[in-house]
């Protein structure tokens, strides 16, 4: 499967963005997904994760309540609905995608990437 992250942008703390994640495939419904973010000189991170059919989610922490993660299996599409913004939120922020049942929380547990779209939140 080809993921493709799209919504990336610079937004000021405190606002709402909503990235999405496109993949190619016809058994999307199939894949667990996940969303991670990286901070330049950081680890990659846990966001949030979906599991494909019953829609359970997972949340980091330091995004619960504020971050949302939704997927339209239709369109072959995750996304999270990052309300609340922080400057601490900046990031480039990837989704992957593992042929599983369940929320995966570590990266290394993904299968397939998409290639990253960067979140910029100013104070």
């Amino acid at each position: 499967v080809q993921l493709q992250a799209s919504g990336g942008g610079l937004v000021q703390a405190g606002a709402s963005l909503r990235l999405s994640c496109a993949a190619s495939g016809r058994t999307f419904s199939s894949y667990a997904m996940g969303w991670f973010r990286q901070a330049p000189g950081k680890d990659r991170e846990f966001v949030a994760a979906i599991t494909g059919g019953y829609r359970i989610t997972y949340y980091a922490d330091s995004v619960k309540g504020r971050f949302t993660i939704s997927r339209d299996n239709a369109k072959n599409t995750v996304y999270p609905q990052m309300n609340s913004l922080k400057p601490e939120d900046t990031a480039v922020y990837y989704c992957a995608a593992k042929y599983s049942v369940g929320v995966f929380p570590t990266p290394n547990e993904y299968d397939y990437w998409g290639q990253g779209t960067l979140v910029t939140v100013s104070s």
